[in-house]
């Protein structure tokens, strides 16, 4: 399968991959502006903007977007990332014209109508209490802030409540005038679709919507830093987190293969070794995370309190082991599984039409899926071995939550593995 490019003299992007055979498609605008395009003073407003845009257009109430979408037997949703915020649709190929047409106009033509505005900061303000209460999920958020403190890479997507409590309609339309620009808009769409008709219908809806400049981004700088919340849980929830390669670096791929051989599935060695052999916890992974310039090798385990101190030494001690003993099957296996997970994603087209956007985003083109495939097949153990002995001297950073006054710190974790 080969996608297909268009720019508008605007700098607006088409991208379309055809996947013969399917009778739907994954049609949405991708805009660069996430999380890390905010100023402090910003910080949540691009994920809220997110969620008002279902609120209303100058033609569509929200119940006639919902409506117009469900009659036709599709969905429509939306995210917000660091990176990107995207609004997309899944419909039958008749409709694909029909979910254009909806999603252009809730990113063009909100009403930001002031009801509404409270209403969904009401929902926004729930969602946040919810991710509070979700040990397992908040933590990532303090751990992303551990790694990049007082940067805008570092913050919540969500935004702290009493910055959404303050949010106004001037706010909301502020952004959108900063970043809601064609020249960072993409619009990707994947499975039963005419490249042809969907840039003819692209142009008239964005083809006369001026570019505009805007500020660079703050780059990502990894610094590393400790944040422990002591509470009264059942489990101490533990993130450990590398400084890890982007999309960019020559390594981005070994890091990612380095991390699905530690702990990326029910064969890898931290499951095996902490969960299976010892049974200290249920739960325990790593996962390599890459963005446009920065990443992050993570490690996560929930474990009681008596026990966060043995499992933290056997994860040290893995750790410590795979620069000098990772063989040549975990490698397979782990180049294996990289490629199946990445592969049988591109069998959706609303996964084929997101990858279409990411890699845009980042490269400026979409390489073709058999040239990832080259590059994971072309990692070698000695490229793991070298990138695992490489990484445990890399700047780090440690969440912990739960009952952690006693747990071990980021300062002895990092003298452990100096040892």
């Amino acid at each position: 399968m080969t996608s297909r490019l268009t720019t508008l003299p605007n700098g607006f992007r088409i991208v379309t991959e055809a996947m013969p055979g399917l009778k739907s498609a994954s049609v949405g605008i991708w805009i660069t502006a996430g999380g890390r395009h905010e100023r402090a003073e910003q910080n949540g407003i691009a994920h809220f903007l997110e969620h008002m845009a279902f609120k209303g257009t100058e033609k569509r109430s929200s119940l006639r977007i919902a409506e117009e979408i469900e009659d036709v037997g599709g969905y429509i949703n939306a995210y917000t990332s660091r990176e990107m915020t995207a609004y997309y649709a899944r419909v039958l190929s008749d409709d694909v014209a029909l979910a254009l047409d909806v999603i252009s106009d809730i990113v063009l033509n909100p009403v930001f109508d002031p009801k509404e505005i409270e209403v969904e900061r009401h929902v926004i303000l729930q969602e946040i209490g919810q991710a509070l209460d979700t040990p397992d999920d908040i933590i990532f958020d303090w751990l992303q802030e551990a790694c990049y403190p007082d940067q805008a890479f570092g913050r919540t997507i969500l935004g702290p409540a009493e910055r959404v409590a303050g949010f106004s309609r001037a706010d909301l339309t502020g952004f959108v005038a900063e970043h809601y620009n064609p020249d960072r808009m993409i619009l990707s769409a994947a499975g039963a679709v005419d490249h042809d008709a969907i840039v003819a219908q692209a142009e008239t809806m964005f083809g006369a919507r001026a570019p505009a400049k805007t500020g660079l981004i703050q780059p990502a700088t990894f610094k590393g830093a400790e944040r422990r919340e002591v509470k009264a849980l059942e489990q101490v929830h533990f993130a450990l987190a590398f400084d890890a390669p982007g999309y960019l670096s020559p390594d981005v791929y070994t890091a990612q293969i380095y991390a699905m051989a530690l702990g990326g599935g029910m064969s890898s060695r931290l499951f095996q070794k902490v969960r299976e052999e010892r049974g200290l916890c249920y739960s325990i992974f790593a996962q390599s995370g890459a963005y446009e310039d920065a990443g992050q090798i993570t490690i996560y385990a929930g474990t009681s309190d008596a026990e966060i101190g043995e499992l933290t030494d056997i994860t040290l001690t893995e750790l410590k082991r795979a620069g000098g003993d990772m063989t040549e099957a975990e490698v397979a296996r782990a180049r294996v599984q990289l490629k199946a997970g990445m592969l049988m994603g591109l069998e959706s087209p609303s996964s084929r039409a997101e990858r279409l956007a990411r890699l845009l985003a980042i490269y400026g083109r979409v390489p073709d899926a058999d040239e990832a495939v080259a590059k994971i097949d072309a990692v070698t153990t000695t490229d793991v071995r070298r990138y695992a002995g490489e990484m445990i001297h890399a700047d780090s950073a440690l969440a912990l939550y739960g009952p952690v006054a006693d747990a071990p710190g980021l300062e002895e974790i990092k003298r452990g593995l100096a040892a």
